[in-house]
């Protein structure tokens, strides 16, 4: 659909506010909160239709766009709204139907509200300092006293149909602003920037009333080097052996791998550090909607099995409020404070574990506001239930996919170049959260996002492997898989000229650097919640060496050894080590114009036939080489110490 002139600076109006709106993670956290303007469009007829412009469900406030809008004919959802009663999912396809646009997004289930509210532009947010004073036992004119004229409060009802009809059968006379319990803000009007200035106005009152800290910045995020802090910035409370086996016994509760992230936030460590936490944190959520992220409430210690089983008799206790059937999420905690080990979130992917440690932080700091003001008090367990099994919430995660390697973790060796990088790619495509290695400082910004952490240093250097465990079991919760990619290719010369530093260096980073790693991985491997997985990046020279390159080998032979033995012993611990054997991958580091003309004259043949010296007659790369690292990270679960070529076929080999 193409926007009519006075939708489309409509829209420009409505997305300027929203992302100011947004941008502040004291008023909106992740996708939360919504907005809407109201415009005069067309119809495909060419007939003038009085429109709501709502935020679309899943968009984010901070990024949205235009096309994060749906427009709904504004007389449709205000006849939905004289209904006496309307069940979600029928409210749901009414939305859709009242769309202008069918590729738009499904408006926010707050359309029915956004519709019926006086003035053209309407705003809410679920600001930390609303939350603070509205959670509170205190009667309502307190809460309208304490925020200022034309502020209505109302107690706390269902978001949706019951929401709407609530405010509809409130006088908003002489009202622009609306302060729902437990929930949020409504500010409305006219002029977009007056409403804005207006949201701010309450919120900054209620900051006031309620002295509320806004949580450290990123204080879930990893490595911002912070005094107090590991090296990277990642916190030092507590072992990684306490966290890994913290994360495995999440993950068996939840049925699934789950990432474990540790957070760096002082505040966060010094409040589950507490004597009263558990009392504190027991009470219920700022907003009901954070119980889909975070459950009801956090695990105060370590007991995992305790807190399972008290969560599924919680859903026992409550299931009769349902209608329908309740399938019962998994009874894993998604929060975790411990003393020790200060403030840990867990969640299927990155993200989902930022946002439970973002969505913490911001109700410790409402739960220490209120506090201090009355004393805190969420929704009941009943109410907190209602919204954890709401339908609408239950059909989002059911709609979810979940990536191979999601809740998994990997350590990937070489991972700056060549065929470790192609390997992480690979990885980080199906899911995984990678850790890579490489003496190369690039191997920092190899990949973007929270998925990926880059360590530098020399792997066979047991500091450089201390720490690049402690990256990944800080920031992600342990290690499932290991693969050894990284090696070096010494310059060709026969076994009369082999010298001896040349010699002792192949085997230092082929052979020596494998088992150290190995070595101090293996606790987490035997922790992995679906097996721990090594696989070890060989080569064809092992079984068909060449004239020339003894030290490349007979270390990549050694390693390959050390591989087989791996495989026997660590079976009974359920870590599957498999080698995938390339030849001839020219997309890496290891070879230079320079060697690569060496080594094709040694054969007598040309470049370009060298590079395609095998059976098939193509060209092996590294990306060939990560899809079988992938295949045996992924499948086969019985399957260990097998090798796998990836060489386009060797007559020598088979």
């Amino acid at each position: 659909m193409t926007p009519s002139p006075e939708v489309s600076a409509a829209l420009d109006d409505i997305v300027r506010v929203s992302r100011a709106l947004g941008g502040d993670p004291s008023f909106v956290l992740h996708g939360g909160g919504n907005t809407s303007i109201t415009a005069r469009g067309e119809d495909v007829t060419g007939e003038p239709v009085d429109l709501v412009l709502v935020k679309g469900s899943g968009w984010d406030l901070a990024t949205i766009e235009p096309a994060g809008f749906a427009p709904l004919r504004r007389e449709r959802l205000e006849a939905l709204l004289r209904l006496p009663h309307l069940d979600d999912p029928t409210m749901v396809n009414e939305l859709r139907q009242a769309s202008l646009d069918a590729s738009a997004p499904t408006a926010s289930i707050e359309a029915l509200l956004h519709a019926h509210l006086p003035g053209r532009v309407a705003l809410h947010s679920h600001a930390d300092a609303i939350v603070a004073v509205t959670d509170r036992d205190v009667p309502d004119d307190e809460i309208a006293a304490a925020l200022g004229p034309r502020v209505a409060v109302l107690p706390y009802v269902m978001p949706g149909f019951p929401l709407a009809r609530l405010v509809a059968d409130t006088d908003l006379s002489g009202v622009d602003a609306l302060v729902l319990r437990n929930h949020g803000l409504f500010t409305f009007g006219d002029d977009p920037d007056a409403v804005l200035a207006r949201h701010r106005e309450i919120v900054a009152r209620a900051a006031e009333v309620s002295g509320i800290v806004a949580p450290e910045t990123n204080a879930g995020e990893p490595g911002a080097g912070e005094t107090g802090a590991g090296e990277g910035g990642i916190p030092s409370w507590g072992t990684i052996e306490a966290i890994a086996n913290l994360r495995a016994d999440i993950a068996r509760a939840a049925g699934r791998p789950l990432l474990l992230r540790q957070s760096r936030s002082h505040r966060a460590a010094a409040f589950a550090a507490c004597p009263d936490v558990s009392a504190a944190t027991t009470r219920g959520t700022a907003t009901p909607e954070h119980v889909i992220y975070t459950k009801r409430h956090p695990l105060v210690g370590r007991d995992v099995a305790a807190y399972a089983s008290a969560y599924r008799a919680y859903v026992e206790r409550h299931r009769q409020r349902q209608t329908g059937p309740v399938t019962p999420l998994d009874p894993a905690p998604r929060v975790v404070l411990d003393p020790e080990l200060g403030m840990l979130t867990a969640g299927d992917t990155v993200r989902d574990v930022g946002v439970a440690a973002d969505i913490a932080e911001h109700t410790i700091a409402v739960i220490q506001a209120a506090d201090a003001i009355g004393g805190y008090r969420s929704l009941d367990e009943a109410q907190s239930f209602d919204i954890e099994y709401w339908s609408l919430e239950q059909a989002k995660l059911a709609g979810r996919r979940r990536a191979p390697l999601a809740g998994e973790v990997a350590i990937v060796t070489g991972a700056a170049s060549g065929i470790g990088r192609a390997v992480a790619e690979r990885l980080l495509a199906d899911g995984a959260a990678v850790v890579g290695v490489d003496l190369d400082p690039g191997v920092r910004h190899a990949f973007a996002g929270d998925v990926w952490r880059g360590v530098v240093g020399d792997v066979a250097d047991p500091a450089v492997i201390e720490r690049t465990l402690d990256e990944a079991v800080r920031t992600y919760g342990g290690v499932d898989m290991l693969v050894v990619a990284a090696g070096i290719f010494p310059r060709s010369q026969s076994i009369a000229d082999l010298d001896d530093a040349t010699w002792e260096r192949a085997l230092r980073v082929n052979a020596t650097a494998p088992l150290r790693l190995m070595r101090a991985a293996h606790p987490h491997l035997a922790l992995s919640p679906r097996g721990g997985r090594v696989v070890l990046v060989s080569t064809k020279n092992v079984v068909a060496p060449g004239p020339g390159v003894a030290a490349y080998s007979a270390s990549k032979t050694a390693a390959a050894q050390l591989a087989r033995v791996a495989a026997l012993e660590w079976a009974a611990d359920g870590i599957r080590v498999n080698q995938v054997e390339p030849d001839a991958v020219f997309d890496t580091a290891i070879w230079t114009p320079e060697l690569l003309a060496q080594r094709a004259a040694s054969y007598g043949l040309s470049i370009e036939e060298y590079r395609t010296r095998n059976l098939l007659r193509i060209e092996v790369r590294s990306a060939m080489v990560a899809e079988a690292v992938a295949v045996f990270c992924e499948q086969l679960p019985a399957t260990t110490g097998a090798h796998l070529s990836v060489d386009g076929g060797n007559d020598r080999v088979i």
